[in-house]
C-alpha cells in the first residue's frame, strides 16, 4: 500500500486527478452496477417462482387423472410438449414424469411434502441430465380441497432462463462500465488540464522570476476562485517585491548622495592638512582650528547617518532591537525629556503627562519620542518654548518655530527628505522617517501638522491602557504630573 501511495505521489498532480476521477467513476459505476445485477436476479427468480406457483395450482388440483395417481409416466409424444417439466412423486420414493425428457431427482423435502408434512418445497437441483432446474413440489387435492396423502406433483423450469440473461446484463453493465471509466479518466484529465492551466501558467511565471529577476511578470485574474486568488496573490506579491526593489535602491541611491556631501568636505579637508604637512607650509593657528572642527563635525554627521541607517533598516524588526514589554509611556517620555533639556537649555519645556502604558521595545520608544523632541528642540527659537502633552495614549509635541509649509507636510516622514528651510540645520532626514516606521509597527500612528498660533504641532497615538497589567509592578513614578 505504502510502494502504491509513494507511486501516486511521484505522478504529475494532473495525472493523480484524472486516475482520482476514474477510480471514483469506476467505484459508483461498480456499485451501481451490483445492485442493478442483484435486484433484476432477484425479480427474475421472483417471477419464475410465480410461473411455477401459477402453473401448479391447477394441475395439483386435477386429482381425477389416472397417471397422476398411479404415478404412470406420460406417453413420450405428452412428454415432448413444450413447458415445464412435471414429475409425480410418491411416498415411496417412486417418481414418474408427466412431461419433460429428462427425469428430476427427488429430494427429502419431495417426499415431505408426499408425506403431508409439508405444504410445498421450494428448491434448485440438476436434473439426471445435469441441467441446474428450479423446482416446485406440491401435493395434490381432491376436488373439495384436501390434501391427498402418499402423492405430490413437482414443476420444474431450467435455471437457465435466468442465468442467461443476467449473464448477458452483466457483460453490458461491464462493457458499459468500461467504457464509462475510461471515459471519465480522459474527461478528468481533460478537466485536470483546463483547471490547472493558471497553475502551470503561475509555475511558469515563477520559474521565469527565479531565473530572470524580472518582477513585472503579472498572471491574468479570471474569476473568482481559488486559482485566481492564488493568481491575485502572486501578482501582488510580485509587485510588493518590486516595490521593495525600488525602494532599496532608492535607499542605497539617497544613502550614497547624502554620505557623498560630508565624505567629500571631510576629503578636502583633510587634503588641505595634508598637503600643509608635506609642503612644509603652515596653516594659520585659526584656520587649522577651524579645519579639525569642520573635520570632527563631519565625521560626527556622517556617524549620526550611518547609525541613523541601521536604525532605519531594524525598524519594525522587534526581534532585532529586544523583546517587547510593557512600558511606561510616561517614564519614557520624561527621560527622553531630560536628554531634549541638554539639547536646549534656553527653552522652556511646558510638560502636562498622564500616565499611559504601551507594549514596546524600551529604547525604540525613546528614540522615537527623542527624534520628535529634537525636530521640536531644532525649530524652536531661542528662549521658545516646547509643549509636550500626553493624554490618553496621544502625544503632542509642539513648538513655536517657523512652522512647515502645507505642500511640504505630505513628505514630511520621507527618507532623506528636508525641507529647503532647513538643509543648513545638521540632521540626516531620517529621523521622522525612524519615527513613522517604530509608531506603525507598534500599531500607533504619528502625524505633524501647522499648529495654530505658529509652529509646528507633532501628534502621536498608541494603544494601550492607563493603568498597567495585573502582572506588572506599579512604579513611583506614575503619580500624576
Amino acid at each position: 500500500m505504502s510502494v502504491l501511495v509513494r507511486r501516486l505521489r511521484a505522478l504529475p498532480l494532473r495525472s493523480r486527478l484524472a486516475l482520482l476521477v476514474a477510480a471514483a467513476v469506476a467505484a459508483a459505476v461498480a456499485a451501481v452496477a451490483v445492485t442493478c445485477w442483484f435486484i433484476t436476479r432477484g425479480q427474475l427468480y421472483d417471477q419464475m417462482d410465480n410461473e411455477l406457483r401459477s402453473q401448479v395450482t391447477s394441475l395439483s388440483q386435477n386429482a381425477q387423472a389416472s397417471d397422476l395417481l398411479t404415478c404412470t409416466s406420460a406417453p413420450i409424444q405428452q412428454r415432448n410438449l413444450p413447458g415445464p417439466t412435471i414429475q409425480v412423486i410418491r411416498s415411496d420414493g417412486q417418481s414418474c414424469t408427466w412431461r419433460g425428457r429428462t427425469g428430476i431427482p427427488v429430494q427429502p423435502s419431495d417426499l415431505a411434502v408426499a408425506d403431508g408434512a409439508s405444504s410445498h418445497t421450494l428448491h434448485t437441483t440438476d436434473n439426471d441430465a445435469g441441467q441446474a432446474m428450479r423446482v416446485l413440489t406440491v401435493g395434490v387435492t381432491s376436488p373439495g380441497g384436501h390434501q391427498i396423502q402418499g402423492i405430490a406433483v413437482s414443476i420444474a423450469s431450467p435455471l437457465s432462463e435466468v442465468t442467461k440473461p443476467l449473464t448477458t446484463l452483466a457483460w453490458v453493465l461491464l462493457l458499459v462500465g468500461g467504457i464509462g471509466v475510461v471515459g471519465a479518466g480522459a474527461a478528468g484529465l481533460g478537466v485536470a488540464r483546463t483547471g490547472l492551466r493558471p497553475v502551470d501558467q503561475l509555475a511558469d511565471a515563477v520559474e521565469h522570476v527565479a531565473r530572470t529577476e524580472d518582477l513585472t511578470v503579472r498572471i491574468p485574474v479570471e474569476g473568482d476562485d481559488e486559482i485566481a486568488r492564488l493568481s491575485e496573490s502572486f501578482n501582488q506579491m510580485t509587485a510588493s517585491l518590486a516595490s521593495s526593489r525600488e525602494l532599496q535602491q532608492q535607499l542605497i541611491a539617497d544613502a550614497g548622495h547624502e554620505l557623498r556631501t560630508p565624505l567629500t568636505s571631510m576629503r578636502t579637508n583633510i587634503e588641505l592638512l595634508t598637503r600643509s604637512e608635506e609642503t612644509g607650509r603652515a596653516i594659520p593657528p585659526d584656520d587649522r582650528k577651524a579645519l579639525l572642527a569642520s573635520v570632527k563635525a563631519q565625521m560626527t554627521e556622517l556617524a549620526a547617518l550611518i547609525g541613523d541607517l541601521q536604525e532605519l533598516s531594524r525598524t519594525g524588526l522587534s526581534a532585532a532591537e529586544g523583546p517587547l514589554k510593557v512600558v511606561s509611556l510616561r517614564d519614557t517620555v520624561r527621560s527622553a525629556l531630560e536628554r531634549a533639556r541638554l539639547r536646549g537649555p534656553e527653552l522652556t519645556f511646558d510638560v502636562e503627562l498622564a500616565p499611559w502604558y504601551v507594549r514596546a521595545e524600551p529604547a525604540a520608544l525613546e528614540r522615537v519620542i527623542v527624534n520628535l523632541l529634537d525636530n521640536a528642540v531644532k525649530f524652536s527659537p531661542p528662549k521658545g518654548t516646547v509643549e509636550v502633552h500626553l493624554m490618553r495614549g496621544t502625544l503632542t509635541v509642539r513648538d513655536h518655530g517657523p512652522g512647515i509649509p502645507a505642500d511640504e507636510l505630505p513628505h514630511v516622514f520621507d527618507r532623506f527628505w528636508r525641507s529647503p528651510t532647513a538643509r543648513a540645520l545638521p540632521g540626516s532626514g531620517l529621523g521622522l522617517s525612524i519615527v513613522a516606521r517604530t509608531v506603525e509597527s507598534l500599531g500607533g500612528e504619528v502625524a505633524l501638522a501647522a499648529a495654530d498660533g505658529g509652529g509646528t504641532v507633532a501628534t502621536m497615538k498608541l494603544p494601550g491602557a492607563p493603568t498597567p497589567p495585573p502582572e506588572v509592578p506599579q512604579m513611583r513614578g506614575d503619580i500624576p504630573a
